[in-house]
């Protein structure tokens, strides 16, 4: 019971006998552990069965503090002998993960919703396990724009990441494919931008389609729960608004947005396939002041300190064509089409920096300088990370070839839909989100690390459960715990690890690759993906 993922800084075992959690256990929560508390007796108990009524004043039971003199940020101690379960806090988030911890303790029953067996005691061995997290940004990127994942999935991957101590969701919200939140002040976002009339089945290459509409959007009071059910689970969620790429859909639902002297936007629908869209923002006023209403009413639903303006993958043929976006770069005595990316995306820096936030953006951000302030997402490898933070900007570190767990678990033939490079589970866990090259001072600008979920073929819940599982548990492990040298790392400790952490999983309903290989339902024999051969460039 003590196979705890991810791995704490320290672990030991008592000699004496652990504690019995039963009907008569009271549960006492100090000043501000109350949230901790209501989680513990929401979650644990509907699996435990176990009532774990409040109690103050006692010496024994189930016993929750926030000592602030702890350690660090989010660290915890959790102590277990024959009197007591003691867990305690630096902070409120600390002591929510030490309350993770001791759930992973009670067995892999304690994950499920309800009781499954006629246990009255729950046996805790004697442990004391002091932990703290090594990076602050430990993240999940998830896209519901080319897939929408309704709304009870997405709540459901909020306790899949708390149960991992990933605390950063990446909400990717729009994109050629689907415009996922409602914006009062522009409907035609979601009337039109949400749906498209049928989608590509597979790789774009693949002929295969599924000729029925598909999309959803998520109202602003539910963006409002997310928002809230992540908070109490101490996950922040960072939205992604797409600009000036990946814009179809918005273009679909309000043609002026697009470069109307080179192409009729008033024909364009949300597209129904996959890859680098040629349709681009114009860089015009109008633009900008709708963007702006955008991110006014995002601003409203998203406290987070960060808001990812997408700014990848923009193709800049439309630009050379257009005489606006001519008129504009000489107006601005800009050198050229890439000049003028940089000067959309500073736009956007400068204006979310006099609101108070701070602007984060794939990799490609970089490319004429960023305001003071700006983070970057190094996803094409690790060289946009490197030069971010040797010019002083924060950097989340998840290179594609390594953390985008959309790329295909194994070489064999039964992967469903194969995309990208082979990166298996250990490739994942010997993934260092720092790298050599960096000085000290520089690599204090690496927040940390996400992995990255792209769900172009990934057509449902359990689809996305196969590509995040069992990976993503190394990933945590990767974000949390100080691990050493990718070489020396003990990856055949962490599967032994893993036999109890499956056992969690299946408690918790996740359609993870069993280690085996995919199970018959799992494959998509006949969808045509696109492998690439060999081991990927580091970059």
């Amino acid at each position: 019971m003590t196979d705890l993922i991810p791995a704490p800084v320290r672990i030991e075992t008592g000699n004496g006998p652990g504690f019995v959690l039963d009907t008569g256990t009271g549960l006492e929560a100090g000043p501000g552990a109350e949230p901790a508390a209501r989680w513990l007796r929401a979650a644990v108990g509907a699996a435990t069965g176990l009532p774990l009524d409040a109690r103050t004043g006692g010496t024994g039971g189930l016993q929750l503090r926030i000592r602030p003199g702890l350690g660090g940020p989010e660290a915890y101690r959790l102590t277990v002998d024959a009197g007591r379960v003691l867990v305690e806090g630096a902070d409120s988030a600390g002591l929510f993960w030490g309350a993770q911890t001791f759930r992973q303790l009670l067995g892999p029953e304690a994950f499920r919703r309800a009781p499954v067996s006629g246990r009255r005691a729950w046996e805790l061995p004697a442990v004391t396990v002091e932990d703290a997290p090594r990076f602050r940004w430990r993240g999940l990127m998830l896209d519901v724009a080319r897939h929408f994942m309704p709304k009870e999935g997405v709540l459901r991957y909020l306790d899949l990441m708390a149960a991992h101590k990933l605390n950063v969701f990446h909400f990717h919200l729009t994109d050629d494919q689907g415009w996922r939140v409602e914006i009062e002040r522009h409907p035609r976002l979601t009337e039109i931008g949400s749906w498209r009339a049928r989608t590509k089945t597979g790789h774009r290459a693949s002929p295969l389609w599924e000729e029925k509409p598909h999309g959803g959007y998520y109202t602003q009071d539910d963006i409002r729960e997310i928002v809230a059910y992540a908070a109490e689970r101490h996950i922040t969620v960072v939205p992604e608004i797409d600009v000036p790429g990946h814009s179809q859909a918005a273009i679909a639902a309000y043609p002026e947005l697009g470069n109307t002297d080179v192409i009729d936007t008033s024909a364009l629908s949300v597209w129904d396939t996959w890859g680098i869209n040629p349709n681009v923002l114009a860089p015009t006023d109008t633009t900008l002041r709708f963007y702006e209403g955008v991110l006014e009413e995002v601003l409203a639903l998203f406290p987070s300190e960060f808001v990812h303006i997408g700014g990848d993958e923009c193709p800049k043929e439309q630009w050379r064509r257009s005489e606006t976006a001519q008129a504009r770069i000489r107006e601005l005595g800009l050198a050229d089409e890439d000049e003028l990316q940089s000067w959309f995306v500073r736009h956007f820096d400068t204006w979310l920096a006099a609101r108070g936030r701070r602007l984060i953006g794939w990799d490609e951000i970089l490319e004429g300088g960023l305001a003071e302030g700006a983070a970057v997402s190094s996803w094409r490898g690790y060289a946009g990370g490197i030069a971010a933070a040797r010019a002083g900007h924060d950097v989340v570190m998840c290179p594609e070839q390594q953390v985008y767990l959309d790329h295909r678990q194994a070489p064999g033939p039964d992967e469903p839909v194969p995309i990208g490079w082979v990166r298996t589970l250990e490739d994942v866990y010997r993934f260092e989100p720092v790298p050599p090259e960096l000085t000290p001072e520089e690599a204090r600008h690496v927040l940390g690390t996400q992995a990255n979920l792209w769900t172009e073929v990934m057509e449902d819940q359990a689809r996305v459960d196969y590509q995040a599982f069992p990976r993503l548990a190394a990933l945590c492990e990767v974000a949390w715990s100080a691990l050493p040298a990718p070489a020396e790392r003990d990856f055949a400790g962490f599967e032994r690890r893993m036999a109890a952490h499956y056992r969690r999983l299946d408690a918790l309903g996740v359609a993870y690759r069993p280690p085996a290989g995919p199970l018959p339902w799992q494959r998509r024999p006949g969808v045509l993906g696109r492998p690439i051969d060999g081991p990927p460039p580091r970059r």
